[in-house]
């Protein structure tokens, strides 16, 4: 079999390295892929639209209905906004080892939001509805900080997320 890389380059150390390369290309993607799958990594889905514009006279992000709701099966929602510079509820408190959905809507600008020690981080894109799903292992005081530059204020973007014991209470 001819080297199909031989029309594009005589030098055969050069064509060795560009072998090298694309198998190193695909050996990476390939290892990627069987992370992404073997960790339940997937592309964002259920994309949801909102008018940011109005999204304080919406039934779902109105001011009245933001933070901890619980569900028939058990689980919690988190219903917040994300608006320079802050997120509203300021303080929430769910518990331990339940499933959390969050469910959070930008009013203005792109905000981010990550929760230090704990897989909770996503973009909050004006416009949709940015969700997510985890659930806190252990109790404790986790900060829920802006991670995409929002203004002048975005160094003071922050929300106190309170994990509790789940023995010891309930959600606020």
């Amino acid at each position: 079999m001819q080297d199909p890389l031989k029309t594009l380059c005589e030098d055969p150390l050069e064509r060795r390295w560009v072998w090298m390369s694309l198998f190193l290309a695909v050996l990476v993607g390939f290892v990627l892929g069987l992370y992404a799958l073997s960790s339940n990594i997937h592309p964002p889905s259920n994309v949801e639209t909102i008018d940011s514009t109005r999204l304080h006279l919406t039934e779902e992000f109105a001011e009245d209905n933001l933070g901890v709701k619980q569900n028939e099966d058990g689980s919690l929602t988190v219903t917040m906004v994300a608006a320079r510079y802050g997120f509203f509820p300021p303080e929430i408190e769910v518990p331990t080892d339940t499933p959390v959905k969050f469910r959070m809507a930008s009013a203005d600008v792109l905000h981010g939001v990550h929760a230090p020690y704990t897989n909770a981080a996503t973009m909050i894109v004006p416009g949709y509805v940015s969700e997510f799903t985890t659930s806190f292992p252990t109790a404790g005081k986790y900060s829920f900080l802006c991670n995409e530059y929002c203004g002048l204020g975005h160094d003071s973007m922050w929300s106190r997320l309170t994990v509790v014991d789940k023995s010891a209470g309930g959600a606020k």
